[in-house]
């Protein structure tokens, strides 16, 4: 047992030997120096550009936003300008609507009054031109009449005017004495 004791004690698996530590240390630099040297700047310079890439999405979305938001206002601005101008042509066209419809109505009232005087002059003219075939067709009859009466011939046309108009002068005094 002694022995065991002894070499138990001289073989601790809790501290390794040195010449081990040694080689592991050295070992740990060199592969340490190798990431420091080649790796990590290659490592830096994506993280770099990484950074980079995002700052600059970053910025191009703010200006995208910032873009967005002018030519909404634009947008905007011309939706505002383009309601006006219909109001504005509707407005127009309404007040060109109500022109055209009052000049339409007067040109109609004065189109309507033309018609109106001349349906009374053509009244007029025919009533005369009745008047005078009435005369003439009652004078003759009265004429012929009188004359059968009398017994003598009223040919004679100053005779026979005269009489006409002394007769039908009577009957519109007594047309008018009617009324």
């Amino acid at each position: 047992m002694n022995l065991l004791v002894l070499a138990a004690e001289t073989e601790n698996p809790l501290y390794p030997p040195i010449p081990e530590l040694v080689i592991g240390l050295i070992a740990f630099v060199i592969v340490f120096g190798f990431l420091a040297k080649k790796l990590l700047p290659n490592i830096n310079k994506v993280l770099d550009e990484r950074h980079a890439a995002i700052e600059g999405g970053i910025e191009k979305a703010e200006a995208a936003q910032t873009e967005a938001q002018s030519v909404l206002e634009q947008y905007k601005a011309q939706l505002a300008e383009a309601r006006h101008e219909a109001a504005r042509l509707r407005q127009e066209a309404l007040e060109q609507g109500t022109a055209l419809k009052e000049e339409l109505r007067a040109e109609g009232q004065r189109q309507r009054e033309e018609i109106i005087a001349a349906g009374h002059a053509q009244i007029a003219a025919d009533r005369k031109a009745a008047a005078q075939a009435l005369r003439q067709d009652v004078g003759k009859l009265a004429t012929d009449l009188a004359g059968k009466l009398v017994g003598e011939s009223l040919e004679d046309h100053a005779r026979q005017s005269r009489t006409i108009d002394r007769f039908l002068s009577e009957l519109e005094e007594k047309a008018e004495a009617a009324r």
